[in-house]
């Protein structure tokens, strides 16, 4: 038993530095695509694949989390006579928690399961290494693209969830529940504040990240056969879903703790 517990451990530790190994040099590759514009093409064609065609689902999923939060909250807030502020609670919640996390997992479920199975596929084919072959980095011309596609997108992608989100529950808000209109925004301009949007969208810059990482390194180091491709495609998803809900637990704490450092001291300073 003790054999076994100490070499699980072993592969453990194992695959955690070959991970490690691969982010190094994924971003060796992208500070490599900096300096050949040559490869710009492939990262602005990864960028619509990625980020241009997830629009639509994307704010989709923020509409309806609007729009549920909406119908949820009202009860409670009703029966304490403060309706009008209704906003506050959908708007706070959209920007700051669930409209960058529902969206990073959105992702990780629609662009992290493709970057699996076309970079698994090309592995279980051989044409990673044809491509290694052929004196080509396939770091550089396969995963630098399409990981720093996902950085600088995922952030975008988290504005239209929140946009729909506020757009979303100010509709069922104002028309279905007959809250008034200037009451809705007036308070939740006093609610929400600058740094609420900005924390949730640089939450964004993260966990595209560590979407794209996982996905293109489980394609990477997936098993020969359908088999393995669609195991590795279950394992991108499920270690992205829980690195996102961790991640997430870490930025709430730090950020709660500069928030109440710094920010708060903005008006004596």
């Amino acid at each position: 038993m003790l054999e076994q517990i100490g070499s699980t451990t072993l592969n453990g530790i194992e695959r955690i530095g070959r991970f490690w190994r691969f982010t190094g040099g994924t971003f060796g590759a992208i500070v490599k695509i900096f300096f050949k514009p040559d490869y710009y093409s492939y990262v602005v064609t990864q960028m619509n694949t990625i980020g241009v065609r997830s629009v639509p689902v994307i704010m989709a999923t923020g509409a309806f989390v609007g729009m549920i939060l909406a119908i949820q909250a009202y009860g409670q807030l009703a029966v304490m006579g403060l309706e009008e502020r209704l906003g506050v609670l959908i708007n706070i919640a959209v920007v700051k928690e669930l409209g960058p996390v529902l969206a990073a997992v959105m992702l990780a479920g629609r662009v992290g399961g493709a970057l699996t199975a076309e970079l698994g596929t090309m592995n279980v084919t051989e044409q990673i290494a044809a491509v290694r072959s052929m004196g080509t980095d396939p770091m550089v011309y396969l995963v630098g693209p399409r990981v720093l596609a996902c950085l600088l997108l995922t952030p975008f992608l988290i504005v239209y969830a929140d946009l729909l989100g506020i757009l979303g529950g100010y509709f069922i808000s104002v028309l279905q529940l007959k809250i008034n209109a200037g009451a809705y925004w007036e308070y939740s301009a006093q609610g929400v504040e600058l740094w609420d949007v900005s924390t949730g969208i640089l939450k964004g810059f993260f966990f595209g990240g560590a979407i794209a990482l996982i996905s293109c390194y489980k394609g990477f180091t997936c098993r020969e056969g359908a088999q393995g491709v669609g195991q590795a495609c279950t394992e991108a998803f499920v270690g992205s879903f829980m690195t996102i809900l961790a991640m997430n637990y870490v930025f709430a704490v730090i950020l709660d703790a500069v928030y109440k450092t710094f920010w708060t001291l903005r008006p004596l300073l």
